[in-house]
């Protein structure tokens, strides 16, 4: 779509007699210079600061913005959502912040992305379907990503942000936040630092509801709204055209093959990913899955190159995206919620601050992800969640999908990126994409 551009108007000279009175004016008024735009309360002076627009904010998204607008070099500035209500939920929120009416509204990407040349960074949290798509199409606009997870909806997607990030220099962070927490980067250090022994299980945690196999109907048409309301086209992007339902705009769309990545990528996004990291496996992926007939994928064996299998597991945290490693020397498990890991023997929580202090000491990194995020726009240094993790992790997530659809083990080379002699697996590596956001 594009925008439509009025002639500009010529400005009108000012006469010697004006241009003489505007002077004085300016003369006999005090100078007045905001101390926020010397950086002297507390803030980056502007020529420091990191101008941030945002993507399809609703409720994580808004959440995460929450973490990201204390940070005192950084200025959110605009945002685009094809829904007019969470659009303006998303300005009110920042005008309040700021105590002005500044923050602007697009409705379409394509009008944000070609007018804000300003805008640094993006915030990119809309559903799993237009997270790669979104992410792609604002690197080519020169702008830093941090992506809400699940950040690909295929294998061919993931290739895609990853080709994108290395090809426009871009720096680009996904959502898998528990790589910047205490808790878990302990359980990382101590696997890491052989205080576990041999590894030879690891367990990610899966969600504990909806199914690996989604639904491939679609719910019944309800009328449009106004297109200023909602614009229908631009909220489905890439996916295939399906009739308005309001139940998809409030999240009805989790579960449906069209928008999600199952109950395998709702948490398995997260705790594949950590478990992929703390095993040295964050370059690559999985190369052998074993079928498991129930819905959901719980009990699936995965194994690395390494010889470490992952067992993507439903229970046994009392907490929300869990993960567990095991060794010979003893175990650590944690979830979110838990005030301090379990572990085998007491005697491993005493390097708790260590370990935690060691690792940002030698990664420079700090436990916020979304500083993180910004710290590295500044270095140009990769995030924790860079493109490579993300999408070796999601890779696994996907195969893992594969597997149970197919309902048979299957093979995958990582080098290769593609499944041993499996031609039917090897299709569903990537989904048709809807003109125009074909990436």
């Amino acid at each position: 779509m594009s925008v439509k551009k009025t002639k500009p108007t010529r400005p009108t000279r000012p006469t010697r007699r004006t241009f003489l009175k505007q002077a004085a004016a300016a003369i006999a008024a005090p100078y007045f210079v905001p101390a926020s735009a010397l950086g002297r309360d507390g803030r980056a002076a502007p020529s420091e600061r990191i101008l941030l627009g945002g993507i399809g904010l609703g409720g994580r998204g808004s959440g995460v913005l929450g973490w990201m607008l204390p940070e005192s070099d950084v200025q959110f500035v605009a945002i685009c959502d094809p829904w007019k209500p969470r659009r303006e939920a998303i300005k009110n929120m920042v005008d309040s912040r700021y105590g002005n009416q500044d923050c602007a509204m697009y409705k379409d990407i394509r009008q944000f992305l070609a007018e804000r040349t300003d805008i640094d960074a993006v915030l990119i949290a809309t559903g799993d379907r237009w997270h790669a798509t979104a992410s792609v199409l604002a690197m080519r606009a020169g702008k830093d990503v941090y992506s809400e997870k699940p950040s690909s909806m295929t294998i061919a997607e993931g290739q895609a942000v990853v080709e994108a990030a290395k090809h426009y220099r871009r720096i680009y962070q996904t959502g898998t936040q528990r790589l910047s927490e205490g808790n878990f980067t302990f359980a990382n250090e101590l696997l890491r630092t052989g205080r576990l022994g041999q590894i030879h299980t690891v367990r990610a945690h899966l969600a504990p509801w909806d199914a690996a196999e989604m639904r491939h109907d679609w719910l019944p048409a309800q009328p449009l709204p106004p297109a200023e309301e909602m614009d229908w086209d631009l909220w489905l992007g890439p996916c295939p055209w399906r009739p308005f339902n309001q139940e998809y705009v409030n999240g009805g769309w989790r579960g449906h093959y069209d928008f999600h990545t199952s109950c395998i990528g709702e948490w398995g996004a997260h705790t594949i990913a950590q478990c992929q990291v703390a095993i040295g496996a964050a370059n690559t992926s999985a190369v052998e899955y074993q079928y498991v007939n129930n819905e959901s994928g719980d009990g699936m064996v995965t194994r690395y190159e390494n010889g470490i299998q992952m067992i993507l597991q439903r229970e046994g945290w009392y907490g929300s995206c869990g993960v567990r490693y095991e060794g010979t020397e003893g175990w650590v498990s944690v979830a979110d919620g838990y005030s301090k890991p379990d572990v085998s023997s007491p005697v491993l929580l005493e390097d708790f601050k260590k370990l935690v202090n060691g690792y940002m000491t030698r990664t420079q990194r700090p436990m916020s992800h979304v500083r993180n995020f910004f710290d590295c726009i500044k270095s140009r240094r990769p995030t924790v969640s860079n493109p490579e993790m993300m999408h070796r992790s999601m890779t696994t997530v996907h195969a893992a999908n594969i597997c149970m659809w197919l309902k048979r083990d299957m093979r995958y080379d990582p080098a290769k990126e593609e499944f041993i002699n499996d031609p039917e697996a090897n299709r569903l590596r990537s989904r048709a994409m809807r003109e125009p956001w074909i990436i």
